[in-house]
């Protein structure tokens, strides 16, 4: 089922299809096309949308929430909160995603077009704890919705539960039943990320096992949505070099063959989608994958055709912006935004900065990121700062610990700045800063293969180099982010007013 590296004339992909950080996929099929979305956290807008004709090239239409409800709660960075695993799904004409918020329930929203305006947000299911679920809807006009447990909120873990809904997903029928108990199956840990099917007479729930970075994918199958269920583990990483290949999607092409997509945890890059082909056996189980060790269990291919013979483009879905017509909407913020962040003015971008800066950057909600590439990458921007008395203004590169570069202002003038945080400490440790004339610089932030990070700056009078012996790490439950930002102290009587120039991100192939 895989194709060898010796045979370049075959019309081929290569996995990862998105080398960026898009974790916990869900995938459907809708007429020719397929649409997907991922989990988004404290990110917004948070649960974007793609869509794809192919399954392997893949472009954001849009954002399915504009804001983590509820709103206030979440005009914070909430790191490791908000949106966790999504389902999507089409039904009699309309497209839901529904999601789980662990520290608040299971919420639904809705649209006839998944590139146009969706839904405010609705509860299913309130409580805490409640995480990926999925809906299914049954063929005698039933509805069931399959969800896990976050042992962090709810104090329970390893546990599958089927809860009876009404069709518009509005609320619950009846309580919970739990049909699948991991800790009943030899090996297993953390059994979460279900999806819901319904093939021929069977119920099928796909779910992942043993943790993102070391799991499995397992296929159950009942007669009944309420069980008992028969177990298989049908995708694990076997002699492949993909660690923890699990948590995705079943989808059925528009050419009849049958896929798989999922993540792999590559820590700093986050969840980088894969591409999986996916075969049902003759005794009626699928296999994900190439075959592995153990016949009944694939292994992940790295090279595969393509699915429709279309070329594969290289993606990381990372992007330059020059800010010519707005943001490009790929942007995200680290909380919901506030009135007034992105203003106008003489720059191509202008940012105020809120009052809010206590020094730490990780606890600021207005820092304007991407995902950092899954490659080797270097983020130049021009940074020009008018704030008021200890402003600051720059690029970063955030995860748990985090390093920037840019411009802070002082009663003595204007500093170029390069420091950089990491978890443990109590403030920033500084690796340069000069006095310049003027109050705009030049910033470029090269980050290599293996995450480490080099800074170049330019304050007018040449380029200096700066290694700062960083090296760029993941954040709670996500990739790391590059980021632009502005800050003004707590406290003060002004925003910090920001410049940014045009953005560039140029990603090694």
């Amino acid at each position: 089922m895989s194709v060898k590296e010796d045979l370049p004339q075959l019309p081929s992909f290569r996995n990862p299809i998105i080398d960026a950080d898009w974790p916990d996929p869900d995938v459907i099929r809708v007429g020719d096309e397929y649409f997907a979305t991922v989990s988004s956290f404290n990110r917004v807008p948070g649960l974007p949308v793609l869509r794809s004709t192919d399954l392997v090239n893949w472009e954001r239409i849009g954002y399915a929430l504009r804001g983590i409800p509820p709103l206030e709660h979440y005009r914070l960075p909430r790191h490791g909160s908000g949106v966790w695993a999504p389902s999507i799904r089409h039904h009699n004409g309309v497209f839901h995603i529904v999601y789980p918020d662990p520290d608040h329930g299971i919420f639904v929203v809705s649209a006839k077009d998944p590139a146009g305006e969706w839904s405010e947000p609705r509860p299913l299911l309130l409580g805490v704890g409640l995480i990926d679920p999925c809906p299914l809807w049954d063929e005698d006009g039933s509805t069931y919705l399959v969800h896990g447990w976050a042992a962090s909120r709810s104090g329970r873990k390893n546990v599958l539960t089927v809860v009876a809904v009404d069709a518009g997903l509005t609320h619950a029928l009846a309580p919970g039943v739990d049909v699948i108990d991991g800790n009943a199956l030899p090996g297993y840990t953390t059994l979460e990320g279900p999806k819901f099917y319904r093939r021929d007479d069977w119920y099928w729930i796909f779910a992942p096992a043993g943790g993102v970075a070391t799991g499995w994918q397992s296929a159950f199958r009942s007669r009944s949505p309420y069980g008992p269920y028969e177990e298989r583990i049908v995708l694990a990483q076997g002699d492949s070099p993909t660690n923890g290949p699990h948590q995705g999607a079943w989808v059925e092409g528009v050419d009849g063959d049958h896929w798989f997509i999922h993540f792999q945890d590559r820590g700093v890059y986050g969840r980088v989608m894969h591409l999986q082909p996916m075969e049902w056996r003759a005794d009626g189980w699928p296999v994900i994958g190439e075959a592995g060790p153990d016949e009944t269990t694939g292994q992940p291919v790295i090279v595969h055709p393509v699915p429709g013979g279309n070329v594969q483009i290289a993606q990381t879905l990372a992007f330059s912006d020059t800010f010519s017509n707005g943001l490009n909407p790929g942007w995200y913020w680290q909380a919901n935004p506030g009135n007034g962040w992105v203003s106008t003015g003489t720059h191509p971008l202008n940012l105020s900065g809120p009052a809010n800066d206590t020094g730490n950057l990780r606890l600021l909600p207005q820092l304007l990121g991407q995902q950092l590439p899954g490659r080797a990458c270097v983020a130049a921007v021009t940074v020009t700062l008018d704030g008021t008395e200890d402003s600051r203004a720059g690029l970063a590169i955030l995860g748990r610990d985090y390093l920037w570069s840019g411009l802070r202002s002082t009663p003595d003038g204007t500093l170029l700045v390069v420091a950089s945080r990491r978890g443990g400490e109590l403030s920033e440790l500084i690796h340069h800063t000069e006095h310049i004339d003027g109050t705009s610089a030049s910033v470029r932030i090269e980050v290599d293969a293996s995450a480490g990070v080099l800074v170049h700056v330019d304050g007018g009078t040449g380029s200096t180099a700066v290694d700062p012996g960083f090296t760029a790490v993941a954040g709670h439950w996500i990739g790391a982010d590059i980021a632009l930002f502005a800050a003004a102290p707590l406290g003060a009587q002004q925003p910090a007013a920001a410049g940014f120039g045009p953005f560039t991100l140029e990603v090694s192939e």
